[in-house]
């Protein structure tokens, strides 16, 4: 009972657990202001701080802005990868040990990516989500400019792939810390729509992909020999430009309300990290499942197919471009749709019949790619890419509402690197591996309805703890 008035006070849980479930839409049960000491140190729930729809749309815009420019230089490295940093950074090996070579440098960026989650998800739950950012998009930024100034093996020898690896780490630390604040920025600001604002960071993946592809489209219409010599630095180079934007528009964002209420509080945890894996690690190894297919299936498509179809296919390298910036532009149109329905119906319950309807668009993706004819091409990486898509759309908010505020930086920052490091970065490598093994795309396609199982597997897991926590507390919100 409140010492200040006769109405008992609401008990909010502690638990670590989620506290959604399934519904149809989002209530907020919200404890009575009053400055007695039980109800300043009980927590309140992520929508106790209610802004402006205006509020919520800018930082949910300035979130997209941010990891546009992030997955863009992201990307830009996977294209390279695939199409030129064998031959210049690998010359010694042959044209296939090449692309593994260099899909292995690709790889070094995600084995990278959990310790920027370690490092950036203790800072953010610390100190605050917008200083973060900041921080990773310079260090994202600098890296991938350096890297179009980077010598190749012709000059240097073997420090050339030395210093590309050393590069692809620092993208990689960056990028696993800027995921989940980038999240949390616009989550936070949203209050009980937060499935559908979480989105705009999720909005990022796509456009940066736009981007690195359209980028790559155009200067691959130079002539070979120019386009290996300094047409491929074009784009990391583009990205110091993107910096400045990117920085003005992330220093007018205001910090998250959630994080400035938990520091008034004194909430703020004092090791998240260790917080997180003494108290929420189930959720951690839910949540790496949980994000496979919405990591995995930008690297089968702008990695991997883009590989296969200019290797061994005969699809030439700029039409297959054309092909992705086409796949790009309809994933960024449908995406949002995911977002929509994800709010409405529940996230969970949304991602599972999506992943349903892609586990059947498998095989149809790959042998219509395998006909080698771009409109074919385009057609099934495009039906694969609407469901793949919208499903990674709620992913974001649905791994959000899954930890509580004060670690929630680090532990969603954990699950969705750690599958980075374990599925994505892998996702190429393996599927190379076994097309050269075999022979035969089948493998490849069989590995992609693996992941797509895992993922519905601990989507499933996560909603069922999400129920459980749900009966043993107040329910706070319906995902």
């Amino acid at each position: 009972m409140c010492r200040n008035t006769a109405t008992p006070r609401v008990e909010v849980s502690r638990e670590p657990g989620p506290v959604l479930v399934d519904g149809p839409r989002s209530t907020w049960t919200r404890p009575p202001r009053c400055p007695c000491p039980d109800c300043i140190t009980s927590p309140s729930p992520p929508g106790d701080t209610q802004l402006s729809t205006s509020k919520a749309r800018g930082a949910g815009i300035a979130s997209f802005v941010g990891t546009s420019i992030e997955w863009y230089d992201f990307y830009i490295y996977g294209t390279a990868s695939a199409l030129v940093f064998g031959k210049l950074f690998f010359p010694e090996a042959s044209p296939t040990a090449g692309v593994m070579a260099s899909f292995a440098t690709f790889w070094v960026g995600f084995l990278a990516r959990p310790l920027g989650g370690v490092v950036f998800g203790h800072l953010g739950d610390r100190i605050g989500r917008k200083g973060t950012l900041i921080t990773t998009l310079l260090l994202m930024g600098g890296a991938t400019t350096l890297v179009g100034v980077l010598p190749t093996y012709a000059s240097v020898g073997m420090a050339a792939p030395a210093l590309l690896a050393a590069l692809r780490l620092v993208q990689g630390i960056a990028v696993g810390g800027e995921w989940g604040g980038a999240v949390l920025i616009a989550a936070e600001h949203a209050g009980p729509k937060r499935i559908f604002y979480a989105a705009f960071a999720q909005q990022g993946s796509p456009a940066g992909s736009i981007l690195a592809t359209g980028m790559f489209a155009l200067v691959s219409l130079l002539p070979d020999d120019a386009f290996r010599s300094y047409g491929w630095r074009i784009p990391f180079l583009a990205s110091a430009v993107l910096l400045v934007i990117g920085l003005v528009i992330r220093l007018r964002v205001e910090e998250s309300p959630e994080f400035v209420r938990m520091r008034e509080q004194r909430e703020v945890a004092k090791l998240p990290v260790a917080e997180v894996l003494r108290t929420a690690w189930p959720l951690v190894l839910l949540g790496i499942g949980a994000s496979g297919v919405g990591i995995a299936s930008a690297y089968f498509t702008n990695t991997f197919i883009l590989s296969w179809a200019t290797t061994d296919l005969g699809i030439a390298k700029g039409t297959m471009l054309n092909v992705l910036l086409v796949v790009s532009v309809v994933q960024f149109v449908t995406q949002p749709v995911g977002a929509v329905l994800g709010q409405r119906w529940g996230a969970a319950k949304f991602m599972l019949a999506a992943f349903t309807v892609l586990i059947v668009m498998t095989p149809v993706t790959f042998l219509l790619v395998g006909t080698g004819s771009a409109p074919l091409a385009t057609l099934g990486l495009a039906l694969s890419i609407v469901f793949g898509g919208s499903s990674y759309a709620a992913l974001a908010g649905f791994l959000a509402e899954a930890f509580p505020a004060r670690v929630r930086y680090t532990g969603i920052s954990l699950s969705y690197q750690l599958c980075g490091a374990l599925i994505g970065g892998t996702t190429p490598l393996i599927a190379q591996a076994l097309l050269t093994w075999s022979g035969s795309i089948w493998l490849v396609v069989a590995q992609y309805i693996v992941i797509i199982l895992l993922t519905m597997a601990c989507v499933a897991g996560l909603r069922h703890r999400a129920a459980v926590a749900a009966k043993a507390g107040p329910v706070t919100t319906a995902v």
